[in-house]
């Protein structure tokens, strides 16, 4: 089973007490999820390869460190996941940028893809795919699908980070996809019978967007 991990951090847990007030503005909702974005980015880069360079400092030669393996590949899932991009790319700027758009049934509450553009080499890619809120889990289930059919990427090689999830989505994905690492700063009571994560933040993306 791949690593499961409530990223407990004060700051953490401090921003996304903001985010989750009904109060908190559009601007200042967008800020502070690009905060704990970044924060995360963090968190979920600890295990890095690392391997030895020589470098010449101003006074002398000297063996350091720097990262190894894969190229990085940020991937958000459309539109709510575009929210934590520029604070985990501040933190990783070299990493590329692929988009997933997908849609939920709101009958169904399943994920209807409806746009995918990634880089060129996104096989040979570590990825973090992100989106604030893994719910039910069929988003986040539907963009690993089509990254690991169509794309040829090895589930080992993915990362999914959220800020708020579900019991109910975290067990549906484990069970889809247990050899992909899941990060989330939250983990919440359950759904309610819309599909809404309870206690939650509400819709991420209408409060990123402003569109509500």
């Amino acid at each position: 089973m791949a690593k499961f991990q409530v990223v407990d951090h004060p700051l953490i847990q401090h921003k996304l007490t903001i985010i989750r007030d009904k109060n908190t503005s559009t601007k200042q909702f967008r800020e502070v999820t690009n905060e704990i974005a970044m924060l995360m980015a963090y968190e979920i880069t600890r295990d890095l390869p690392l391997e030895d360079v020589e470098i010449e400092t101003p006074l002398v030669k000297s063996v350091q460190k720097q990262i190894a393996g894969k190229k990085l590949a940020i991937i958000p899932i459309l539109r709510a996941g575009l929210g934590m991009v520029d604070g985990m790319v501040d933190l990783i700027p070299a990493a590329r940028i692929g988009h997933i758009g997908l849609y939920r049934d709101e009958d169904t509450l399943e994920a209807v893809e409806y746009f995918a553009k990634f880089p060129q080499d996104i096989s040979e890619r570590r990825l973090f795919v992100v989106d604030p809120m893994l719910a039910t889990g069929s988003s986040a289930i539907a963009a690993l699908d089509l990254l690991t059919s169509k794309y040829n990427v090895q589930p080992e090689n993915i990362t999914f980070v959220c800020l708020v999830s579900a019991p109910e989505g975290v067990k549906a994905f484990q069970e889809t996809y247990p050899d992909v690492d899941l990060y989330t700063a939250a983990l919440d009571e359950r759904l309610n019978e819309h599909g809404y994560i309870l206690p939650g933040l509400g819709d991420a993306g209408d409060r990123i967007f402003g569109t509500k």
